[in-house]
């Protein structure tokens, strides 16, 4: 199911239900395990965080390592594990290579929310998806950081931040988030999936129409490919978890509603 989210069905405000229920999902509610991709943190989560613990959901938004997809999808396998109950499992970019691979041995996780999100087939990579699709403004923006030990990390120029990454956030706080970015491993990009949660657990997918680093038709094609239950097309760039976190949260509780009886 494909869906617009128009700018009026979405709103930043707080609601006028209580801030600690969700009158719409009685009962206990999941977790919500919120995983970063390439070039940010955690922090980027912010804003969705906040709409979700107004509405009564546990939140968790685990630092991703950023190093490797196999040793990255591990890592946050275990900190799902460890968390008492069902989790709907929400990755950004990067991100969503890893949710993919870290649901399979997590047998608690109900749903995967990809939020401009890689979600690569058994075999694939992060950069082999985007190697199938138009070049992208991201490629000519990022820069090469090698170490002694001959890896190599990749970085995006702090001047290319705001337009490449960040197009719909204020420029003062692309700025901030050129200079806190976090670089990701080329053996993280190059890492290949195993079989993928996403054959056999729903998915729900939201796609910026102006994202400048994952081709929005990749995206698409990937959401069509996992049979996702709703598919959110919103304006905004790649930053969306920033841009606009209201919208963000609200696709979240939309997975959390469906699953509640799986």
């Amino acid at each position: 199911m494909t869906t617009a989210l128009v700018a009026t069905s979405v709103s930043g405000t707080a609601t006028a239900e209580s801030p600690s229920t969700d009158r719409t999902f009685p009962g206990l509610k999941p977790t919500v395990v919120l995983v970063h991709g390439a070039f940010t943190d955690a922090s980027s989560w912010h804003g969705v965080i906040g709409h979700l613990q107004r509405h009564g959901y546990p939140v968790v938004a685990p630092a991703n390592p950023l190093r490797d997809l196999a040793a990255d999808s591990a890592y946050i396998a275990g900190v799902v594990r460890g968390i008492k109950g069902p989790v709907i499992l929400a990755g950004h970019s990067y991100g969503g290579a890893v949710i993919t691979n870290a649901a399979r041995s997590a047998t608690n996780v109900k749903g995967l929310v990809y939020v401009a999100g890689f979600a690569p087939d058994e075999g694939e990579s992060a950069g082999s998806i985007d190697a199938r699709y138009p070049k992208t403004p991201l490629k000519d923006s990022i820069t090469p950081l090698p170490h002694e030990d001959g890896t190599v990390d990749l970085s995006i120029a702090p001047e290319k931040f705001p337009g490449v990454f960040a197009p719909h956030v204020p420029r003062s706080k692309a700025a901030q988030m050129a200079a806190a970015q976090r670089p990701i491993a080329v053996a993280a990009i190059g890492g290949r999936s195993g079989r993928p949660a996403w054959r056999s657990l729903p998915s729900w997918f939201l796609i910026p129409s102006d994202d400048r680093a994952l081709h929005p038709d990749a995206q698409a094609d990937m959401a069509e490919r996992a049979h996702a239950r709703k598919t959110v097309w919103i304006e905004g760039g790649h930053a969306v978890t920033v841009s606009r976190p209201s919208a963000v949260a609200e696709l979240l509780r939309v997975a959390a509603r469906d699953t509640r009886d799986r």
